[in-house]
């Protein structure tokens, strides 16, 4: 045997592990540990129900900090845990106004607080400080407790609910995401917010014309924050009521899944993102950053 032949078994084993390591093809190795689901496809995600069973419960109305409702929350437990997000309803709105989108979330994947909140009236900051709550209590005494990741928690809300997320977004910039779906606040600057926010805004809306709501808001949102807004092609401000909305579902998830669960294999969806074309009247993004 030639001088320090026995070290290339040795010398090759290192060269495969800085491989995966340093830029070759097999760095995909390191997987992203907080994917859940299978890899994502436009029948999946606009899917009524996505891969994971879902159980909920209901929140009792004096539960402190706002006005009760229903969580909903993935029955597996071999994913470990799950991100979180509260959805606020809006004026004169309670979770039953939107509560397909509890089971229709949670299937993708995540915990989902459907809240009311303490009065139906209750203005944006007023419910900013109850979307916090209602997460605060997801994450420490729901039922759902043990199966959520305190480090990923997103907030969404309809009208009023949607500049109360952009409250809570404000109030806590640690949170991963934020979902406005035709939002309305009298706050036009909005260029505190860090958190990654999608606007959904409705080109017929006569309540929160987007023009002077959905629109001034995404563009006082820094570029670097991550932002995109998504205008409903003849759609009105009460567009995610009662009935699924399968292109607000779609985008919503998919927000979700990018910034909550950290999963860029639903780039693919945001970046460049939809063409101007049938639900979709308007598009634009910053494009989420690898």
């Amino acid at each position: 045997m030639r001088p320090r032949d026995h070290l290339k078994p040795a010398l090759i084993t290192v060269a495969l592990i800085l491989g995966l390591v340093v830029g070759g093809a097999p760095a995909h190795a390191v997987a992203n540990p907080y994917e859940r689901g299978p890899a994502p496809t436009n029948a999946g995600i606009e899917a009524a129900r996505g891969p994971f069973a879902v159980a909920q419960a209901g929140v009792p109305l004096g539960t402190p900090g706002f006005g009760g409702g229903q969580i909903f929350w993935p029955t597996d437990t071999s994913h470990g845990t799950f991100g979180a997000v509260a959805i606020s309803p809006g004026f004169l709105g309670t979770w039953d106004t939107i509560s397909w989108m509890g089971p229709r979330i949670a299937s993708q994947g995540f915990v989902v607080m459907m809240m009311n909140t303490a009065t139906i009236f209750d203005p944006p900051p007023s419910r900013g400080d109850q979307l916090l709550a209602a997460l605060d209590w997801a994450v420490t005494r729901s039922p759902a407790a043990s199966r959520i990741d305190r480090t990923r928690l997103a907030v969404a809300g309809h009208s009023m609910g949607g500049g109360g997320s952009l409250e809570a977004a404000v109030d806590r910039p640690s949170l991963q995401a934020a979902v406005l779906l035709a939002p309305w606040s009298t706050t036009k600057n909005w260029s505190a917010v860090r958190t990654p926010t999608l606007v959904i805004g409705a080109e017929n809306d006569a309540i929160a014309p987007v023009a002077e709501h959905a629109e001034p808001f995404y563009a006082s949102i820094p570029d670097a924050s991550e932002k995109a807004y998504l205008e409903l092609n003849d759609a009105d401000h009460l567009f995610p009521l009662f009935v699924a909305n399968v292109t607000e579902a779609k985008y919503m998830i998919t927000w979700l899944k990018r910034f909550v669960d950290n999963d860029t294999r639903y780039d693919q969806f945001l970046c460049p993102g939809p063409a101007p074309s049938g639900p979709v009247q308007e598009y634009r993004n910053t494009c989420p950053m690898a």
